[in-house]
């Protein structure tokens, strides 16, 4: 079974993510700040993080940069799925190593495929 960390500090999110996702297509896991997104997927290894910018701890783009740069966890596809709808902020996101960049609110139909996508389920 393929894993998705969410890491989002707001819950309603994680749970629209979770209510997309379908309970038994994936283990889905949930970070609620930076520093646990970022032990969850150094432990775990999720074939997909769908990562906010804007939370507690390290901002989503520093917890992308610091797994992108790790052998142990580069492998990981990364989806900053936030917000911050600027250019400017989806260059960031992608020069943080992002392997997608999605915009809140999103189409859960998009969401779904492109984690289907990138899962390689």
């Amino acid at each position: 079974m393929k894993k998705i960390l969410i890491a989002d500090d707001e819950q309603f999110l994680r749970m629209l993510v979770q209510a997309t996702l379908g309970e038994n297509e994936y283990q889905v896991l949930e970070a609620t700040n930076g520093n646990q997104a970022l032990a969850l997927a150094q432990a775990e290894h999720p074939d997909v993080l769908l990562l906010d910018v804007s939370m507690p701890g390290p901002s989503g783009f520093e917890v992308c940069e610091k797994l992108k740069s790790n052998p142990e966890t580069n492998h990981i596809k990364v989806v900053m799925l936030t917000a911050w709808a600027q250019q400017s902020n989806r260059e960031q996101g992608l020069a943080a190593g992002a392997d997608h960049y999605l915009i809140k609110p999103f189409s859960p139909l998009e969401l779904l495929r492109l984690v289907t996508k990138l899962a390689g389920a």
